[in-house]
């Protein structure tokens, strides 16, 4: 179900982008790499389409992603300040959409392949 979301920053980032925004609840689980926590850049996000009492958020730092079994850990929304807080004004992005945020440099685009799961 699409609701709006509570976080006005998160409202703020989708209608910047002219998309309809997609609340990621504080309740449900994001995937996130630990080198999110050492302040390696950049920090990328994409969303695949949500799945039971998951986002469909993958959040990790660094040029490439892993492949590695472990690479990602379940971390709930409401903890993401405690972990990466730049990234929370993404979270309503819809499936489909992807970011990059290294310092002041901001990339947010839309990948239909995500959606293909």
């Amino acid at each position: 179900m699409t609701r709006m979301p509570t976080d006005p920053v998160q409202l703020a980032t989708c209608l910047r982008y002219g998309v309809e925004c997609v609340e990621a609840p504080p309740h449900s689980k994001v995937g996130i790499a630990e080198n999110v926590r050492t302040g390696l850049q950049p920090l990328n996000g994409l969303r695949h389409p949500p799945e039971g009492d998951t986002t469909g958020w993958y959040i990790w730092a660094g040029p490439e992603l892993s492949t590695a079994p472990g690479f990602f850990l379940p971390v709930h929304v409401e903890h993401l300040s405690e972990w990466a807080p730049e990234v929370i004004r993404y979270l309503g992005l819809p499936p489909g959409w992807r970011f990059l945020k290294a310092g002041d440099h901001e990339d947010v685009w839309y990948d239909p392949t995500l959606l293909d799961v």
